[in-house]
């Protein structure tokens, strides 16, 4: 049962696409971290990722379009082959539009990434990073013990190449633990505080995200016997006033293969784009007969829609 859907229709909304705003491109689930809250179950032995072939079909279809920003998400979409090709060619084939790499920070640290940070730094690429809290305690029980240091570390680095001051660099928080991120606005406040008192440490902006209930979250859920009651959590906080705002509407999501989706999360959920009896990809996708398609739902959709909302730029009202 769909009662996402029910519960639109309840409230007299519609969920449909507007203009696209992003392109979001998941270029695998290979990472050097198993982290407890991961909806895309990614981790070091993962073998999914996007090849050479698929990187340039993905890159000519967003040349040709009007579409202001990319995003890479994985994953660690530093740990592709590919990686910094495919930011050359889209900062070679278009300058002027805005990359985006999704980053768990510790990856800028690892043995044969040097000089990471630095190509990142000169090709203008703006990072959003990932920092559920600004005390290590936090951090190890969600990401991994050692992985609060590494990320100190790491983001001291990036200060050193102008992120955070000339280049935008911004933080994600996600509950550790089955429960609704607490006010952004606050948090960002806490966050800037404490990692500039403690750290020296700068930063631009605050992304507060929740914890949807799939994947290895939801597996943890049901392992502490907390599903149930979490879906009824996000359930019991939906909050109208968020869906128009949802990323679904403006962010094309595509998945390592080149399928297509309406979010990361429904990818993760193999709710693809359909092409007669088989699976839409991006370079058989036509720009301009997306706007105001139908969003594909379901219940984790309740998980962006409770409380102040969620969305990968962070909280919706």
């Amino acid at each position: 049962m769909n009662r996402f859907s029910e519960t639109l229709t309840a409230h007299s909304l519609a969920l449909r696409r507007s203009k696209t705003e992003v392109l979001q491109v998941n270029v695998g689930k290979l990472c050097n971290l198993t982290c407890m809250h991961c909806h895309v179950n990614a981790g070091p032995k993962r073998k999914e990722i996007m090849t050479r072939g698929t990187v340039d079909r993905v890159i000519d279809w967003f040349a040709r379009t009007e579409i202001p920003t990319i995003d890479l998400t994985g994953g660690a979409p530093e740990m592709i082959p590919d990686f910094r090709y495919f930011i050359e060619r889209v900062k070679t084939l278009r300058p002027s539009r805005r990359v985006i790499d999704r980053c768990n920070l510790t990856i800028l640290l690892e043995p044969g990434y040097e000089g990471l940070a630095q190509f990142l730094a000169r090709h203008k690429v703006e990072i959003i990073a990932s920092m559920p809290c600004y005390t290590a305690e936090n951090v190890n029980a969600q990401r991994g013990q050692g992985v609060f240091d590494s990320s100190i570390k790491a983001l001291r680095v990036l200060n050193s190449l102008g992120y955070g001051s000339d280049l935008p660099l911004h933080l994600v928080y996600n509950p550790v633990g089955a429960f609704l991120p607490g006010p952004q606005a606050e948090l960002e406040a806490d966050y800037k505080r404490e990692l500039k008192k403690h750290f020296g440490i700068i930063f631009n902006n605050l992304y507060t995200i929740t914890n949807l209930p799939i994947a290895r979250f939801a597996s943890y859920l049901r392992h502490n016997n907390k599903l149930e009651e979490y879906m009824q959590l996000l359930i019991d906080n939906f909050n109208p006033a968020t869906v128009f705002g949802l990323m679904c509407r403006n962010t094309i999501s595509v998945g390592w293969t080149g399928e297509v989706f309406d979010c990361d999360f429904n990818q993760m959920l193999n709710m693809n784009w359909r092409n007669g009896s088989g699976p839409l990809h991006l370079w058989d996708l036509d720009p301009a007969a997306v706007e105001n398609r139908e969003i594909l739902t379901g219940n984790h959709c309740f998980g962006c829609t409770a409380g102040a909302g969620s969305s990968c730029a962070g909280a919706l009202v």
